[in-house]
């Protein structure tokens, strides 16, 4: 019951301008991650299938 209140102070103490550039900040680092992850697998995959063949 205490963790909304905890949210709304941490809303409060922010301005709106803030609060924006966190989210978005957040959100980059999200896409940054999701993506780096996309390319490691892609490169893994590439580097299974070249190996295989001289198994």
């Amino acid at each position: 019951s205490n963790l909304p209140n905890l949210r709304r102070l941490f809303v409060e103490a922010r301005t709106e301008a803030e609060e924006s550039a966190y989210s978005r900040n957040a959100f980059y680092n999200l896409v940054l991650f999701m993506s780096s992850v996309a390319v490691f697998s892609l490169v893994a995959q590439r580097m299974t299938i070249k190996a295989s063949p001289s198994n």
